[in-house]
């Protein structure tokens, strides 16, 4: 599987929309992050960063990187600040 692209999403009540590509060539879009509420990216909070990594620590449990679960726990609530350096971070993890 390949991240080609995470992009602001067009549903109302999400961030963002990631692009995956299978190694057959078949294309899976996973909105992820509700809008308007806060994430690590935004609030730089460590505290409630740690607290929703405990809360959602079970959404890793399907094991599948384009679920998301896996998207909003690795990029907007990631090591990082930044979004750039989580994607980045999440691409090298899961080797996308």
């Amino acid at each position: 599987m390949k991240l080609l692209d995470i992009k602001p999403s067009d549903k109302a009540e999400k961030k963002f929309m990631a692009t995956f590509q299978s190694d057959t060539g078949r294309k899976k879009t996973t909105h992820f992050g509700q809008k308007g509420a806060d994430d690590y990216t935004l609030t730089h909070d460590t505290a409630q960063r740690e607290r929703y990594r405990t809360r959602h620590e079970k959404d890793l449990a399907t094991n599948d990187p384009s679920k998301a679960g896996f998207l909003s726990y690795y990029l907007l609530w990631g090591s990082s600040t930044i979004l750039a350096t989580n994607i980045a971070a999440y691409k090298r993890k899961f080797s996308l």
